[in-house]
């Protein structure tokens, strides 16, 4: 997947979770990929305003194909902060529902179904906050005429 500023903000989002849920040898992995991801995110945005990265490159739609009948997925909206909010809140949410299939067998039959549906439905409302923020940053690079043709 090319790079952009929501797929940076998605990997920054998830490595701040592990940090959370580890007590062991693996912070300080952690803390060296959340410095990395701090820096690419800064030099992703500092290229963007210099030029460097012409303004098709700022965005990379998911394009998501699914069935949307039975699938409600809100909009997302706001400012690049506000969906960095939700993206975060929905990989938290996303983390958790995923811990259930991990014990899998301990989920109740009449819950199996919800689960998989919750979890499907949380990646698709992630995959419309990575596009948000990406789309956002790029009406904003236009809009400042910070961008290459």
């Amino acid at each position: 997947m090319a790079e952009t500023l929501g797929s940076l903000c998605d990997k920054l989002t998830i490595v701040k979770l592990k940090q959370w849920h580890s007590e062991d040898d693996r912070l300080k992995s952690l803390a060296a990929q959340e410095k990395q991801l701090q820096e690419e995110i800064n030099e992703f945005i500092s290229a963007a305003i210099a030029g460097q990265i012409p303004s098709d490159r700022l965005t990379f739609a998911s394009n998501k194909v699914y069935k949307k009948e039975g699938n409600y997925v809100p909009d997302i909206g706001g400012s690049i902060g506000e969906i960095f909010s939700e993206l975060a809140k929905v990989n938290c949410n996303l983390w958790h529902e995923q811990e259930k299939v991990y014990e899998f067998e301990k989920v109740a039959v009449t819950e199996k179904d919800q689960v998989v549906k919750q979890l499907a439905i949380l990646n698709l409302q992630r995959n419309k906050c990575i596009d948000g923020i990406d789309k956002n940053f790029q009406a904003l690079v236009e809009k400042l005429g910070y961008h290459k043709e």
